[in-house]
Parts: C-alpha cells; structure tokens; sequence
C-alpha cells in the first residue's frame, strides 16, 4: 500500500498563525474602536450647523421687519443685534438653537480660559459638549458663534467657527 502524505496545517502552525492575527487585531482596533472622539467631532459640527441656521432663520425674520429689537423662533424670543442673533447672554440664541444644557456647558464671551473652555470674544459664546458628569472632554473642542456688528450702515454677519483639534 502506498503511503500519501497529510495535507494541512500542523497545531504549531495554527498556534502561530492565531498569535500573528492576535497581535494584529490589538495593534489596528484602538484606530476602529475609538468611536467617543468621532461622535463628538459630529456633534460639535452639528451644533455649528444648528447655530447657523438659526441665525438665518432668525435673520430672515428680522428683514421682514427692520425695526424689531427680537425676534420668536422655536417659542424662543432671540434678541437681536445688527439685524442677526445677539450673541449676549440674554440673547437666547443659543436656546433658539436647540443647544440642551444637559449636553453643552454654554460659555459667554471671557477673556481667561480655562483648561476646558476656550477665551472668547465679548461678542460671542461657546457651545462645548460635555460627558454624563457634565465635565468638557477637552480645550479644542466646540462650536463659537460670534455676533454680528454694524459700523455705520455696514453690517459684518455673525461668524459660527467649529473647532475639532481635541475632541
């Protein structure tokens, strides 16, 4: 009887191959799996989204009539400056945005910042996401509006700028 050799892989062979695969998969996942920092990133670019159709809309309403002080969006009286959305405190905007105080910490205009929260401009505000116990993840991580300003009759827009350098 003839003897045929035995076609496969041996349990070494296999061993390795499984070890091989294994130092792969640790190496490439942390790319894969770091979702949380991808999900902020679309959030904060969503906020900058909602800022600035809010302000058109909201602009929009204000040319309808030239001399109103505000404005009603979403149930929300969005006071105005220069004919667009006050970026004050009192301004509402960003309630008229949708922006829930349960997910952004909304930082007024401050010239110091913080190890979290940016400096910004008197005419503007932040909308920084937060994590379950309402602590910003990181300083490079928020949408800023900033509002309009009229010089004469020359009105500059507001400025919605989106930063993503550390979410």
């Amino acid at each position: 009887m003839p003897r045929h050799g035995q076609a496969g892989f041996t349990l070494v062979e296999l061993i390795t191959v499984i070890v091989i695969l294994g130092i792969l998969a640790a190496t490439a996942l942390p790319k894969f799996v770091d979702l949380g920092s991808d999900a902020r990133i679309a959030s904060v670019k969503a906020v900058g989204g909602a800022l600035a159709a809010t302000s058109a809309m909201v602009h929009g309403k204000a040319l309808i009539d030239p001399s109103a002080t505000t404005v009603t969006s979403e149930n929300v009286v969005v006071t105005l400056e220069a004919g667009y959305p006050s970026a004050a405190r009192v301004g509402n905007m960003a309630l008229a945005a949708g922006l829930d105080t349960a997910d952004y910490i909304i930082r007024y205009g401050s010239a110091t910042a913080t190890a979290t929260q940016p400096a910004l401009p008197i005419n503007s505000f932040a909308a920084i996401p937060v994590d379950v116990q309402n602590t910003p993840k990181a300083l490079g991580c928020y949408a800023q509006y900033t509002g309009a300003s009229r010089t004469g009759n020359a009105v500059t827009p507001p400025v919605i700028t989106v930063v993503t350098s550390s979410c």
